[in-house]
C-alpha cells in the first residue's frame, strides 16, 4: 500500500514551543519537491508525547490539508491507553489521513496477549488502515513475531514498522506473515539491508534532512540495485549515526534549524542539542551534501 522513503516528520516549533504552522507548510512542500514517498506525522520524531490531544489532531489535519492528496499522510496515533489510541485514530481518520501508525503501549509493559488485544481493539473500533510500530528501545516492551503474525489476520492491520535494527527479526516477520502484512524498516542504519531482503520501505529520521538521497536509496533497494543503494547508504551513514547522538528528535531538529528550515523550538523535557555534538553532526551534514 505504501512504499519507499517515508519521512518521520518533525513538528516545527517556535522558540516558545508553539507549533509553527508556516514552517510545517514549508516542510510538506520540501518533501514533495524532493521525492519523499509518504509523510508520517505525529510519530516519535514529531514529539507526539508532548502535544495534547487537540494539538495532535490539529497537526494531523493541517498536514493532510496541505498535502492535498499529493503524498500519502500517515498519522501516528499510538498510546499506552487503548481508549486514547482509539480516539486519536478516529480523529486521524476523520481528518483524512491515509493510514495510522500505532506504537506499542509504552511504560505499561503489557504481555503479548495484552498487545494483541490492544491492537485488535483499535483496529475493530476504527476502520482506517493501521501500521504497527515496534520500538522496544523506547517503549520497554517488545512485540514478538508470533504476536505480529496473529495481528496480520486482522484486515485493516496492513503493516509493521520494525525498529529493532535486527535484520533477522524483520525477515522472520516477513516469513511468518507473507503477503498479509507489509514490513517497513524503522532504523535508518539497517534500512537498506532490510529493503533488499523484502521490506517495502523505510520510516526515516534521516529523510528529514536528506530527503532526495533517502528516496533514491529506497528506490534503488526496492529495485534490487545493491550497488547504487550501497553507494547512497555509505554517503548517508554518518547522518544515520549522528542523528541519534542524543535522543530523537533532538539532533534532527537542530540539523533542520542549521539548514534554515525550522526555528529552534523544542518542548521540555527535550532540550536543544548539546554543544559537543554539534560539530560532528554538522560534519555529517556536509559529507551528505545537505549543507556547504
Amino acid at each position: 500500500m505504501f512504499h519507499g522513503s517515508m519521512v518521520a516528520l518533525v513538528t516545527p516549533m517556535r522558540p516558545d514551543g508553539a507549533v509553527d504552522n508556516e514552517a510545517l507548510d514549508a516542510l510538506v512542500e520540501f518533501h514533495i519537491e524532493n521525492g519523499t514517498n509518504a509523510i508520517i506525522v505525529m510519530g516519535t520524531t514529531g514529539e507526539s508525547a508532548t502535544l495534547d490531544e487537540k494539538e495532535h489532531c490539529d497537526v494531523v489535519r493541517w498536514v493532510v490539508e496541505r498535502a492535498a492528496g499529493r503524498i500519502p499522510v500517515i498519522a501516528g496515533t499510538g498510546s499506552n491507553s487503548t481508549r486514547e489510541a482509539i480516539d486519536l485514530t478516529r480523529c486521524a481518520m476523520h481528518a483524512g489521513a491515509d493510514a495510522c501508525l500505532l506504537v506499542t503501549p509504552y511504560y505499561n509493559k503489557p504481555t503479548q496477549e495484552g498487545l494483541y488485544r490492544h491492537f485488535r481493539a483499535v483496529a475493530e473500533a476504527v476502520s482506517i488502515p493501521q501500521i504497527l510500530y515496534n520500538v522496544p528501545g523506547r517503549t520497554a516492551v517488545d512485540m514478538l513475531p508470533e504476536t505480529v503474525e496473529r495481528l496480520a489476520d486482522i484486515a485493516n492491520i496492513v503493516g509493521i514498522k520494525e525498529a529493532t535494527g535486527d535484520l533477522g527479526r524483520g525477515q522472520e516477520i516477513m516469513q511468518r506473515c507473507g503477503s498479509r502484512l507489509t514490513v517497513y524498516s524503522g532504523d535508518d542504519a539497517t534500512a537498506m539491508a532490510l529493503i533488499l531482503a523484502g521490506a517495502r520501505g523505510n520510516i526515516s529520521v534521516t529523510a528529514n534532512v536528506a530527503p532526495r538521497d533517502m528516496s533514491a536509496l529506497c528506490a534503488a533497494a526496492l529495485k534490487g540495485d545493491r550497488a547504487e543503494a550501497e553507494q547512497l547508504n555509505q554517503r548517508l551513514m554518518p547522518l544515520h549515526q549522528t542523528l541519534f547522538l542524543e535522543a530523537n528528535p533532538i539532533p534532527v531538529k537542530w540539523a533542520l534549524f542549521e539548514m534554515g528550515l525550522i526555528a529552534d523550538g523544542i518542548r521540555l523535557p527535550l532540550t536543544l542539542l548539546s554543544e559537543p555534538y554539534r560539530g560532528p553532526l554538522r560534519e555529517a551534514m556536509q559529507q551528505a551534501g545537505v549543507i556547504s
